[in-house]
Formats: C-alpha cells, sequence, structure tokens
C-alpha cells in the first residue's frame, strides 16, 4: 500500500472511531450507566470534529467517507441520544407511578424518546443532499442534539430543583419533541468546522468558544446545554445581522 492510499484511510480509521463510541454509547445507556453513555458521545463527538479536520488536513476527500461520516453519525448521535432520552423517561414515568412493562402505558412513552433517533436520520439524509449545508447548517447539528441530551442528563442526576425540574416526564417530552423538530427545521445555523485557523474566517466561531469555556467553567453539566441554547441564539443573531447588512448593502 502506498503512502499516498494510507493516507486516505486515516480519516475513515477516526469515523469508524466514532461509531464505536456510539455503540458503547448505547450499551451503557441501555445497562442504565447514562453518565458513561453520555463520555462515549463526548467521545464520538471529538472523533467527529478530527475525521472532517484531518480529511481536509491530508486532501483525503472520499465518496465512502462522506457516506460513512453520516452513518457514524446515526448512531453515536441519533440511536445514542435517543437510547439515554428513552432511559430518562423511564425514570420519570416510574416516578409518576407508571408501569413500565412492555407494551404498558409507562413503557410507551418512554419509547417516544427513540423519535430523536428518527428525526436525527432525517436530519443527515438531508445534509447529504442539501448544496446549502456547505459552509453552514439548517437545522440543529445531531452533535449539538446529543450534547444537550448528555448535558440533561448529568443535571437529571443531580440534586435539588434543577434535576427535580429537568427529570419531570412532561419536561422530557417537551425536549423531545421541541429537539426533534429543530433537527429538521428550516433554521440557518453556522458551523463549528474551521477549514483555516484565521481570525477574521472564524470570528463568530472563536467569540462562540471563549463564551463557551466560560460557561462550562461556571456551571459545570449545566453549562454544557446552556452552550447549546447560546449556539441556537447567536446562530439566529448572526442570521439577522447578516441579513439586515445585506438590505443596507442593496439600498446603496
Amino acid at each position: 500500500m502506498s503512502e499516498k492510499s494510507f493516507l486516505k484511510h486515516i480519516p475513515n480509521g477516526i469515523t469508524c472511531l466514532n461509531l464505536f463510541s456510539g455503540c458503547l454509547s448505547i450499551v451503557m445507556a441501555l445497562n442504565g450507566r447514562l453518565d458513561m453513555a453520555c463520555y462515549f458521545i463526548f467521545a464520538a463527538a471529538v472523533f467527529d470534529f478530527f475525521d472532517g479536520f484531518t480529511a481536509r488536513w491530508l486532501k483525503a476527500y472520499s465518496d465512502i467517507g462522506k457516506e460513512l461520516d453520516s452513518l457514524a453519525d446515526v448512531v453515536s448521535f441519533g440511536v445514542a441520544p435517543a437510547a439515554i432520552m428513552s432511559a430518562l423517561l423511564i425514570s420519570s414515568v416510574t416516578l409518576q407511578g407508571f408501569s413500565t412493562d412492555m407494551f404498558s402505558c409507562g413503557w410507551m412513552i418512554s419509547m417516544l424518546g427513540y423519535i430523536i433517533a428518527v428525526f436525527s436520520a432525517l436530519r443527515l439524509a438531508n445534509f447529504n443532499i442539501d448544496t446549502r449545508q456547505t459552509d453552514s447548517f439548517i437545522g440543529l447539528p445531531t452533535p449539538a442534539n446529543a450534547l444537550f441530551i448528555c448535558a440533561l442528563s448529568f443535571t437529571v442526576q443531580g440534586d435539588g430543583w434543577i434535576a427535580s425540574f429537568t427529570g419531570n416526564m412532561y419536561f422530557l417530552l417537551a425536549i423531545t419533541v421541541i429537539f426533534s423538530y429543530l433537527l429538521v427545521a428550516e433554521l440557518p445555523l453556522f458551523s463549528l468546522k474551521f477549514k483555516t485557523f484565521g481570525w477574521k474566517a472564524n470570528q463568530v466561531r472563536y467569540v462562540f468558544l471563549i463564551f463557551s469555556i466560560l460557561v462550562l467553567v461556571f456551571f459545570h453539566w449545566a453549562g454544557l446545554a446552556l452552550v447549546i441554547l447560546i449556539y441556537i441564539l447567536l446562530s439566529i443573531l448572526v442570521r439577522i445581522f447578516s441579513d439586515k447588512k445585506q438590505i443596507i448593502k442593496n439600498i446603496k
């Protein structure tokens, strides 16, 4: 195998680590280890960032790499967070006094968490054929959605009124519906992937990353959920500012 042939497989190898991490996350979620399930999703997110970065760095683009990336993301950022949400719903319906026997009302409610997997797959399939999403996203990216659910899981496992609120069955169902919609909504969001590290081309990304670090330092796991909400809000503000700038330019 030539060096060039070997190098082109490195990004795909990293993508496979993403997929493997997603599989381990599902196993952990099904066994009630939600903390470990979240850690494996974090690992998958790291691999997902570096496979694209490595492909650009090595100029090792391939059709199979694009398809493999989407398949890995369905598992790591679709099925895995859905399994976590289902586990959270099982706990919440139990506290509400529902039975969780198969095909019981409580069991069916907990299975609604897997709607996240369905909408994640729809979002990724649409991403592959949508030519508008080369430098930005339309709809919430699946990794961001998965990380939000992980943050939610850590807050539910905590103490105090926040855990009581976020662990409520109705709140979890609302989050499931709202974020499933955001995955496929016509909502423009900026991409977090760096093509270069220059300030001018990445001002919004750097500001977001710096602010995110500060939020995580002060709020810890709850801050991760806040970071995702800030990401959505900042994207909306960037779009509004961009539209106003374009209108002013057209007037001139």
